[in-house]
């Protein structure tokens, strides 16, 4: 494909118009392998085509691309710190998940500068984050060589509380667009379960809501019908589950290790994945804008 056409094949798929009529659910190259490490993670999308992804040129930094997928160094972080998943709260400050240093880090959206926003030395590793509509945080910690898992809560006002200790290796997590469900996969386990979630940040209820027999998972995000977008990781796919936890799709990445997921663009309805095995991120469009994309943008 001529490099004209691919940009502007990307650049319909980012602002929703049509080059001729739209392809949902197809996978197009956004960056070029090997601007991030294998680390590339995240991602955190804006409204105006751009996302965040950790680990741009080297281990603990952000990157930035915009919507011609060209990326740029935004955050370095401090050393020994690097990043997994990244949060936006509705103020627009990212939250992002420090996993060698058990913390949870906060970049202020209007001065930039970047604080500890929690430590938990309990925590094996700070791995994806969901959040709620009031700010509160979720947080999934597996522990890989052990096959467990622990979710905590931090609080928007950086106050920590373990939610389960119990788990299998605890990955990708959510919350419903209602604020009523938790969602959470195990990789390992190929498990994913549904918690009720009360208005205090409780968790109860604990319902299996799918189990696959192959392939791992990673990170997963929900659109505004309550649908989940997961990552299996190895197969190289997004699959699309119900709220009832039925098999709606499953959507080619182009490539083995999709790491995790971000609804963006100007509608909210492109998906931006991160991608391990290429290094790169990928875009794909889709009918119904995220959930989080819209409560933070839609205000």
């Amino acid at each position: 494909m001529k490099i004209g056409l691919q940009v502007a094949l990307v650049l319909s798929l980012l602002s929703g118009s049509r080059l001729g009529a739209e392809e949902l659910y197809k996978s197009v190259v956004l960056t070029k392998t090997g601007e991030f490490t294998s680390g590339i993670e995240g991602p955190a999308a804006d409204n105006h085509g751009n996302v965040y992804a950790v680990n741009f040129g080297e281990q603990g930094t952000i990157g930035l691309v915009d919507s011609m997928g060209k990326g740029k160094l935004a955050q370095r972080l401090p050393d020994g710190s690097v990043g997994n998943g990244i949060r936006f709260d509705n103020h627009g400050n990212m939250f992002i998940a420090d996993y060698p240093k058990h913390n949870v880090l906060r970049v202020d959206a209007k001065t930039g500068k970047l604080s500890v926003f929690a430590h938990e030395p309990k925590m094996n590793q700070p791995n994806d984050l969901a959040i709620d509509a009031d700010g509160n945080l979720y947080a999934s910690d597996p522990n890989w060589g052990a096959s467990t898992g622990q979710l905590w809560r931090i609080s928007n006002k950086g106050v920590v509380t373990k939610l389960s200790g119990d788990m299998g290796t605890t990955n990708g997590i959510e919350v419903s667009p209602d604020g009523k469900k938790l969602y959470v996969n195990e990789s390992v386990q190929r498990n994913i379960w549904q918690f009720d979630l009360s208005k205090e940040g409780k968790i109860s209820g604990k319902t299996l809501l799918k189990k696959f027999d192959d392939f791992g998972f990673d990170g997963m995000r929900c659109d505004v019908k309550g649908n989940l977008y997961i990552t299996r990781h190895g197969k190289g796919t997004v699959v699309v589950l119900s709220p009832k936890g039925k098999l709606l799709r499953e959507i080619d990445v182009l490539g083995k290790h999709p790491t995790n997921l971000a609804f963006g663009g100007p509608d909210g309805k492109t998906v931006f994945v991160t991608e391990a095995e290429k290094t790169r991120l990928v875009t794909f469009r889709v009918e119904h804008p995220g959930a989080t994309w819209s409560k933070i943008y839609k205000k």
